[in-house]
């Protein structure tokens, strides 16, 4: 019995030290912007969109998982990958899109964090959070080296336990949930559909495959330890990219079994904002049901922006050569950061041009969807080409659901250009 207590710590401090740039990423996929598409799927149609975190999420954690070994193996971000050995119109083209719709995710989730905000201290306006923020973002990415900014961004990952608290402050059917997870429903109407566009958009982000594909090979040049990239480190890394896509598809799930509860119930069918969302849950679930989808919001922003802009940074330095990392400082590389800042500024922008953070997310997915399923592609090729993986080629398992993902995302396009333009 003792030999068993002992072992026990050892194996969660092992899993949890395992646990990382998977674990940021999945985590950061659950952003402001995000929450309000859950919000929406649940109030909308109750229960009935749970079934999609069952499918999205083996789906994810493909993806990533290819995105993450590449960074690994060839100690390069995707951008550099994709400098190296394509054409550069497509880099080109990949930052093209990237850059607005970007921008557009950090606008929409720094009005969301804003608004909620504003709820807790009416007196202060929407946009006076939203400038404390970005500057308080800002500073925090200037001002902490990679190491200090990967702990702080795992452990604001805790947030989002709050939302798998919520369901357990109100009455649920749990048969119910589980049979609407296990049993796909399809509502044949326009709206379902965007909906499940949405859903997709949200989880399967272009932003994303950048982000994991560098926090890796930052993690690996960052680490004390010389490492090896061997079957073992990629065990490992899948445990970690496991863990992250696993972590964000239960939180979506919960949210939409929240929202699907005690919105749905209610007749609220509509959900534009964050705050509409935390509004209404106050005096159906109670005040610390409120609370803690209120706090889990500027927790998820304070963990997607951060994604975001870095993303998007790193796109802009490894294509035109600059010098970049958060590891450096910023007299180190100027570009690097001048790029985050000019994001975040580009984002608050929003306010001045009114655009609401509905519409922002309506071109996001226009521009994500256009640009997923060419990166979805390239990354299957990427990891299938021996030259560039060595050994690390992807099995065929991998395949099968790397190019189950590419369809759906380019059904998914497909659909999103359509329903903009009739």
């Amino acid at each position: 019995m003792k030999q068993r207590k002992s072992r026990n710590p050892g194996r969660l401090k092992q899993f949890l030290s395992t646990l990382g740039p998977g674990l940021v990423t999945g985590a950061s996929d659950d952003d402001p912007s995000g929450i309000v598409t859950y919000s929406q799927a649940g109030a909308s149609f109750g229960l009935a969109t749970l079934w999609t975190a069952l499918i999205t999420f083996p789906l994810m954690t493909s993806i990533q998982g290819m995105c993450a070994k590449i960074g690994a193996v060839t100690s390069t971000g995707l951008t550099g990958v994709l400098k190296k050995h394509y054409h550069r119109s497509i880099l080109y083209c990949m930052m093209l899109f990237s850059f607005p719709a970007i921008v557009l995710n950090i606008g929409a989730d720094l009005q969301g964090m804003g608004a909620v905000m504003h709820l807790m201290i009416p007196k202060v306006p929407v946009f006076y959070f939203e400038i404390m923020l970005s500057i308080i973002i800002v500073t925090s990415l200037i001002y902490f080296s990679y190491q200090q900014l990967a702990k702080i961004l795992k452990w604001l990952c805790v947030v989002l336990f709050l939302y798998l608290v919520i369901p357990f402050m109100v009455k649920v059917n749990w048969l119910e949930v589980l049979k609407n997870t296990i049993v796909p429903t399809i509502h044949a109407d326009r709206e379902f559909f965007e909906l499940l566009i949405a859903i997709l958009g949200t989880t399967i982000s272009p932003y994303l495959f950048f982000w994991q594909a560098t926090m890796e090979a930052e993690d690996i040049a960052n680490n004390e330890k010389v490492l090896v990239i061997d079957k073992r480190f990629l065990n490992r890394m899948e445990v970690d990219i496991t863990a992250g896509m696993l972590f964000s598809n239960l939180v979506m799930f919960f949210i939409i079994l929240t929202t699907g509860v005690v919105l749905y119930s209610a007749n609220i069918r509509q959900i534009d904002t964050v705050e509409q969302a935390a509004k209404a849950l106050a005096p159906l679930a109670g005040n610390f049901a409120y609370i803690f989808f209120t706090v889990g919001i500027i927790g998820t922003g304070f963990l997607a922006i951060p994604v975001l802009a870095g993303s998007l940074s790193y796109i802009v330095s490894e294509t035109f050569g600059w010098r970049e990392g958060l590891q450096k400082k910023f007299s180190d590389a100027p570009g690097f950061y001048v790029v985050i800042i000019v994001s975040l500024l580009a984002g608050l922008s929003l306010d001045f041009l009114h655009i609401p953070p509905m519409k922002a997310l309506v071109y996001t997915a226009v521009l994500y969807g256009l640009t997923s399923p060419v990166m979805i592609a390239i990354i299957i090729h990427i990891c299938n080409n021996k030259k560039i993986m060595g050994d690390a080629v992807n099995g065929s398992l991998t395949n099968i659901l790397g190019v189950i993902t590419f369809v759906l995302m380019t059904v998914a396009a497909v659909a999103v250009i359509y329903y903009q333009f009739h």
